[in-house]
């Protein structure tokens, strides 16, 4: 599974579509209901795929089932197409739904292209505004978002089948060896070369829990915490570990983790700071020296606080490098322990979250409660 499927908000329905439209999707699911083929799209967390609602393989259990808007938003998020109905072979009347497959097919046979807003709307005769909005009320996801996760997933691929780091880089469409570090190594988890070997000879502990924000998955090895991730089903953030790493020794370790848990639990719930709980969470990350850089700095803002990506840029000492700071914040693998949840944009705006933008939303609402009580 990919790791973007925590950071993606388009599973059916979203808090704004509400219990009526969860009981009209899954009502269309019971029924095989031809007429909303193309509307959405469910796929089964227990399998690992994804189907049109008319599919007429056996009915899922209700509690083993998400809803997508897109097609491609399914497979983003790491499912397989059904090989039974197909689903990436139907055409749906919706005109937003066409639009993002056209852009979906452009951008996946110009992997060489620079993904820009002007570039894919001269390819596709519409303007950047309408094609950005609809592309991202679908998916979740900005066409560079996508763009970036083809790439990575190219790499990994590459990695996987024994080719070298310099070779998978380059057919991945990464510029030079520091681009790919600087995007791709913490979304690794290890170095690329470590990666390689597929997490070969590394024991790999983690633990779920749930929190006031979804599931929550701590993963460390024998020297910190590697991995702390949200989603809505421990089924797929555990698949997610261990489809990451095939030859690493997994375990689950609820015993082992508990004080990490129980530490990034009191963040969370407001009960202790990140300078609290330090001593009981070391860290096993690798990062470029920037990122690092920008990492410390989150970890410096006061619970309860914001700062702009531009002010972390500044006050790191690139003060035009405010693109490069939400990419660092994009790719941190550590929710809550790297505090990204605390940067916003520069008008205040709540800005995107690799875990969701409502726990975002979530998160600073319960650190600006600890802070008034403080």
């Amino acid at each position: 599974m990919s790791q973007t499927m925590v950071n993606i908000d388009v599973a059916m329905p979203n808090h704004e579509e509400g219990e009526f439209w969860l009981a009209n999707y899954w009502d269309a699911v019971a029924a095989r209901d031809r007429s909303m083929d193309g509307v959405f799209y469910y796929a089964v967390l227990s399998t690992g795929i994804y189907c049109r609602p008319s599919c007429p393989s056996r009915r899922p259990h209700r509690e083993n089932v998400v809803f997508f808007r897109a097609r491609i938003a399914a497979e983003h998020a790491g499912f397989r197409p059904c090989k039974r109905c197909k689903p990436e072979a139907v055409h749906t009347s919706d005109p937003n739904g066409l639009l993002v497959e056209k852009i979906c097919r452009y951008i996946d046979t110009h992997p060489g292209e620079p993904v820009t807003l002007e570039a894919l709307s001269r390819a596709l005769g519409i303007s950047p505004f309408h094609l950005q909005r609809t592309f991202k009320a679908l998916t979740g996801i900005t066409p560079r978002s996508y763009a970036d996760s083809l790439r990575l997933k190219s790499l990994k691929a590459g990695l996987r089948e024994g080719h070298s780091v310099t070779r998978s880089l380059y057919d991945a469409g990464y510029g030079s060896s520091s681009r790919l570090y600087e995007r791709a190594s913490s979304q690794l988890g290890m170095t690329p070369s470590r990666y390689r070997k597929q997490g070969s000879g590394v024991t790999i502990h983690y633990a779920v829990a749930p929190t006031p924000i979804g599931q929550m998955l701590l993963a460390a090895t024998d020297r910190g915490v590697c991995a702390v991730r949200f989603g809505d089903s421990p089924v797929i953030l555990e698949r997610e570990l261990r489809v990451e790493f095939p030859k690493a020794e997994i375990i689950r370790s609820d015993c082992k983790l508990r004080p990490q848990v129980k530490a990034l639990l009191a963040i969370i719930d407001g009960k202790s700071t990140l300078a609290q709980s330090s001593a009981s969470l070391p860290l096993d990350v690798q990062a470029t020296a920037f990122q690092r850089r920008v990492w410390e700095e989150l970890q410096a803002i006061p619970r309860g606080a914001t700062k702009s990506y531009g002010k972390i840029a500044a006050d790191i000492g690139h003060p035009k490098a405010a693109r490069a700071v939400a990419r660092a914040c994009a790719t941190n693998p550590l929710a809550v322990a790297i505090p990204c949840h605390r940067v916003v944009r520069e008008d205040g705006a709540i800005g995107g979250y690799r875990w969701g933008v409502d726990r975002k939303k979530k998160l600073l609402a319960l650190e600006g409660l600890a802070r008034a009580s403080d």
